[in-house]
């Protein structure tokens, strides 16, 4: 009996040999993969909490200087967010807070600087979206109409297109083109909700132009 057991267990280990001679290259580098892959993976997700950590940081201190409307500090501390860790929201986040506070300190150029950055280097559709439109209105202010009309002219999400017909509304108005104008400001207080309360500064504008809309329009519009 023991003979018996003896000699299946050695057939055994012999198919177990065989196996392991016929996949053992396989099983191993498979492996290796799997675990090589698992340590990529815990190692992007650290990388990644490292770097959100001190980009958070890094708007933090941004937000001080923003409070206290500081310019120079506002703009450094983007500077450093962008260059170090440019691939976080908190960069996106940034570049907007201060655009925002060097357009309120009349630094015109650092926030068209600082926007252009957000909108062509932003992850999220929406973050490029409003720094286009944002920086629509500082080339509006600096007379740079082509400029402005480009950068809304495609491209953009649905749910801004209605803000982007708005903007392109006043570029056409400053230029002289009230036809135009109303044109898209038309577009604009079609596709707006009634109950937005911005649609009534459209209605003001068309109105301006001659072009108030009709009452069974926004009646219509309402329902």
């Amino acid at each position: 009996m023991a003979t018996h057991l003896d000699l299946e267990e050695q057939e055994q280990l012999e198919h177990l040999k065989h196996f392991w001679k016929q996949y053992g290259n396989l099983i191993t580098w498979t492996l290796i993969l799997v675990l090589a892959a698992f340590a990529a993976w815990n190692g992007w997700n650290w990388w990644q909490r490292d770097q959100a950590i001190k980009a958070a940081a890094l708007y933090d201190q941004l937000e001080q200087a923003a409070t206290a409307k500081d310019a120079d500090k506002v703009q450094r501390a983007f500077d450093d967010i962008k260059q170090r860790h440019p691939r976080t929201v908190y960069a996106q986040q940034a570049g907007l807070l201060a655009a925002k506070v060097l357009q309120q300190q009349n630094k015109a150029d650092g926030a068209r600087s600082a926007l252009s950055w957000v909108a062509e280097n932003a992850s999220e559709d929406e973050y490029r979206a409003i720094a286009r439109l944002r920086l629509s209105a500082v080339l509006l202010d600096q007379k740079a109409y082509d400029d402005a009309l480009k950068l809304l002219s495609t491209g953009l999400p649905k749910e801004f297109e209605a803000l982007a017909a708005d903007r392109r509304g006043d570029i056409l108005s400053a230029q002289g083109k009230k036809a135009d104008a109303q044109a898209e400001y038309e577009k604009a207080y079609k596709a707006m909700p009634a109950t937005l309360d911005y649609r009534r500064l459209v209605e003001a504008k068309l109105t301006a132009l001659g072009a108030a809309p009709a009452p069974e329009t926004a009646a219509s519009a309402a329902e």
